[in-house]
């Protein structure tokens, strides 16, 4: 019983997820969430947080211990000559501690610098998001318009269908010639043929969607349709309204940024190393000496009396405490320092220039962006006038079809170019819809539809 359902559990889940249609707010966060190269970029952040905090640990002073045992075996000759047997085990234990004290800043520098760099990880990681996201709503987008492709042709295909049933009926009776009913039946193919492809074009878009998201299930993948009205706005913005926010919000340019001041801090450590470091130290240790060399009297081999202490006795009567003061004062190095220096001002002058080309290339998009979406908007003024004369010549042609004046071919023209001409509107309008969304984007208004 419990196996039947936890098998119905599965197949109603399996069974939910073919039927869900995804929004594209779902779709973004799914691979947000999902994207392979998001969570590389991801785990990196995570590194770089680490080396943040291990950058300010280094203020912390290091704490070790040694416990150490070396026992001895053999002949010995001491400094008189004498030569004796030196059997003996000895014990060691000591607590260290070290510290740096001065640097010129060395330290906090290296800080500074390590934060510019997470801020910058984190301006890449949002940089890959919004790329993502923005794939992932042009492909959303062109479903849609494969979708209204579709119902396009389909409306289309319902006209030669009945065009061409009442052409078989009108040739049966002999009120039409032969001719109407090969012409009607081979309008008809083509409006068939032109429903394929329109639903082929839209299984690819939504198998290229599902790409997107990396989803293995592609099969049973789909979208939300999004009613998007006929009358469509012109441009809100102009390519100087949106550079500014543009500079401000793109994540490019931030990490660009950062990535000059971590530049300049690191120069700054590069610096540190003509100044001397001081540091200091303290220990405590004790020692346990056990001479090997005995016998049941008591005497070593020179007839001397062994008096050796226990273990802990000499732990306690061998404690001792240590303190030191080092300096490291550097005084010549060959040159290395002052070349590292200006090597480090010349990958200033690159960071430099990497934030020049981020600024270039987001000035480029938002310029392209408005020119897009100015043009996309003429190109769907001009369309929809072409519509509506197209529709209008297709009202004659059926008409005059219908008194006799016309002949079926004359009828077809018009309606293949009025559905050429409702193709080229919808074409129009979501190019249009995806540069506003980007001229918006870039304006930093989130992606909706």
């Amino acid at each position: 019983m419990k196996k039947s359902a936890v098998i119905l559990l599965a197949f109603l889940s399996v069974s939910a997820f073919s039927q869900k249609k995804w929004t594209l707010q779902e779709c973004v966060n799914y691979a947000l969430e999902n994207n392979l190269t998001v969570i590389q970029n991801d785990l990196n952040t995570q590194n770089q947080n680490f080396a943040l905090e291990i950058a300010k640990r280094e203020y912390l002073p290091s704490v070790g211990a040694t416990i150490s045992n070396n026992a001895s075996f053999g002949q010995g000759r001491d400094v008189f000559g004498t030569t004796n047997r030196n059997d003996n085990f000895i014990n060691n234990a000591n607590v260290g501690a070290d510290i740096l004290l001065f640097n010129n800043g060395r330290l906090e520098k290296n800080i500074r610098r390590t934060e510019y760099e997470v801020a910058a990880g984190r301006f890449d990681l949002e940089r890959v998001k919004n790329d993502i996201s923005l794939q992932i709503a042009q492909q959303y987008l062109s479903v849609l318009l494969n979708r209204e492709i579709t119902k396009i042709s389909q409306s289309a295909l319902e006209n030669a269908e009945r065009l061409y049933q009442r052409a078989k009926i009108t040739t049966e009776v002999g009120t039409t010639a032969q001719t109407v009913l090969a012409e009607a039946e081979a309008a008809f193919a083509r409006e068939k043929q032109n429903v394929k492809t329109a639903e082929i074009n839209t299984n690819r878009s939504l198998f290229s969607l599902a790409m997107l998201l990396q989803l293995q299930d592609y099969k049973n993948f789909d979208v939300q349709d999004v009613p998007l009205g006929d009358q469509l706005d012109a441009p809100l913005f102009t390519a100087e309204d949106v550079i500014a926010k543009a500079y401000e919000n793109q994540p490019q340019i931030r990490a660009a940024e950062n990535r000059v001041k971590s530049a300049e801090a690191q120069t700054e450590i590069t610096k540190t190393a003509f100044c001397p470091t001081i540091s200091a130290s303290a220990g405590i240790g004790s020692s346990y000496f056990n001479s090997l060399v005995t016998n049941t009297a008591g005497i070593d081999i020179n007839g001397n009396p062994i008096r050796e202490s226990n273990f802990f006795k000499q732990y306690k009567d061998n404690f001792g405490q240590q303190l030191g003061l080092s300096a490291n004062i550097p005084i010549f190095n060959k040159g290395i320092t002052k070349l590292q220096v200006e090597q480090s001002k010349i990958n200033e002058e690159v960071a430099r220039v990497a934030l020049l080309q981020q600024r270039q290339e987001v000035l480029q998009n938002v310029q392209q962006a408005q020119f897009d979406a100015e043009s996309n908007y003429a190109a769907y003024q001009a369309a929809t006038e072409a519509e509506r004369s197209t529709r209008l010549a297709l009202d004659f042609a059926e008409k005059s079809f219908e008194a006799g004046r016309s002949t079926i071919y004359d009828l077809n023209v018009a309606r293949n170019n009025f559905a050429n001409a409702q193709g080229s509107v919808a074409q129009a309008k979501y190019n249009y819809l995806f540069s506003m969304k980007l001229l918006n984007f870039y304006a930093g208004i989130p992606l909706t539809l």
